[in-house]
């Protein structure tokens, strides 16, 4: 199956809210700090992807409970969950008129200790040079998970098992769906996230 947009005017993919804030100083400072130590456009997103990717912590990995939302609270706090951590990536991009959206995965959150079905998130970025969207997922590696920046094959955080329920995301929204900014915006902390996360979308 291949990548599809949900909107057709790419107009969409480049605007700024207050959830992708790209306005802020300290965004604009970032990209354009990226922007001059790329050769190009294409260098320039995987240095950005790789930023948000190695930068900015997980929360989960670093047992931080304070959530994060928009892009200038994920980068001026140092971490987010997935769906955190792709306003980021998305307001960097969008800043330096890169089209760039938002994917959805429902995944098992944990075989072992948690085998329930919530959605994990991650981009779609168009790539000018190749006129191709590809997906990117900024997730945060570690032991068992290696996404990278790839314009050929994906490299994700997760496979996806249709075996186990879990399902990909093939479809490229231009803002972050309405359920999950619910959840992010209704609890102060993880913890309590962790307990209600996202387990359908407003748009599928």
């Amino acid at each position: 199956m291949g990548i599809t947009l949900s909107e057709g005017n790419i107009d969409e993919y480049l605007k700024e809210d207050d959830v992708i804030d790209f306005g802020n100083e300290n965004i604009t400072r970032l990209a354009d700090e990226l922007y001059q130590e790329a050769a190009s456009e294409a260098e320039y997103i995987r240095k950005a992807y790789e930023f948000v990717r190695d930068h900015i912590s997980h929360s989960a990995d670093i047992n931080e409970d304070v959530l994060t939302c928009c892009a200038s609270e994920v980068l001026k706090a140092g971490h987010g969950i997935c769906f955190a951590k792709s306003h980021l990536l998305a307001a960097l991009l969008r800043y330096k008129s890169i089209p760039a959206g938002f994917c959805y995965q429902k995944l098992i959150l944990d075989d072992d200790t948690a085998p329930v079905l919530i959605y994990h998130g991650l981009n779609g970025v168009y790539i000018n040079e190749y006129k191709k969207w590809i997906r990117l997922d900024a997730r945060g590696n570690k032991e068992g998970v290696n996404a990278q920046f790839s314009l050929d094959k994906e490299y994700l955080a997760f496979p996806v098992r249709p075996e186990k329920g879990e399902e990909d995301g093939f479809k490229i929204y231009p803002n972050p769906d309405k359920k999950v900014l619910e959840r992010l915006r209704k609890y102060k902390t993880r913890t309590e996230l962790w307990e209600d996360l996202p387990t359908e979308l407003e748009e599928r």
